[in-house]
């Protein structure tokens, strides 16, 4: 991992998630939101996930491309085995052989 205090963040993490989600328990709790109001963010909060699970992709193309072995990415999918980056990179693969081309399939997802 780079050391640069300069790198990108991602747009979110766990800890605003757990204060969003605090914070919007409270207003449920409160009555100041009401089922069509969380059946709303219950959509939001799906195409977010999807847009982050592209993020994530994308992320795990690049570190490929700029040398990281599967042992090094494995630990970030939650087990100490290379086989589900391997597998998501085999399906990956199937879409887009590197992180620009990839790039290239969300930009026109977003465009249709």
């Amino acid at each position: 991992m780079s050391t640069d205090n300069t790198r990108p963040r991602p747009p979110i993490t766990e800890a605003d998630v757990l204060a969003w989600l605090e914070t919007t328990a409270a207003a449920v709790q409160a009555g100041k939101l009401n089922a069509n109001d969380l059946i709303d963010l219950l959509g939001e909060l799906r195409r977010a996930s999807a847009a982050c699970a592209d993020a994530s992709d994308w992320a795990l193309l690049a570190a490929r491309e700029e040398g990281a072995s599967l042992r090094q990415i494995a630990p970030v999918f939650g087990k100490g085995y290379v086989r589900a980056p391997a597998a998501r990179l085999e399906k990956l693969h199937r879409q887009a052989q590197n992180s620009s081309q990839w790039l290239a399939i969300l930009r026109h997802k977003q465009s249709v």
